[in-house]
């Protein structure tokens, strides 16, 4: 679990923005990168679901590789 500090700032009586550790933003970065990341790949495999797949040794004996 990411442990975040923030120091919140308010205007008008009201909060407005969030100021972190340089540090923690990046590692908050990374994460939603990575997050990112795992909603496409996940998008990707629900594509490929009815796609017709071949074993590894039958693409290597199409493109003549060993």
């Amino acid at each position: 679990m990411l442990k975040l500090h923030p120091e919140i700032l308010e205007k008008n009586g009201g909060k407005q923005f969030v100021v972190l550790p340089y540090e923690e933003f990046l590692a908050m970065q990374e994460r939603l990168a990575d997050a990112e990341d795992l909603m496409e790949l996940r998008k990707a495999k629900r594509a490929e679901v009815k796609k017709r797949s071949i074993p590894l040794a039958e693409a290597k004996r199409k493109l003549g590789l060993r």
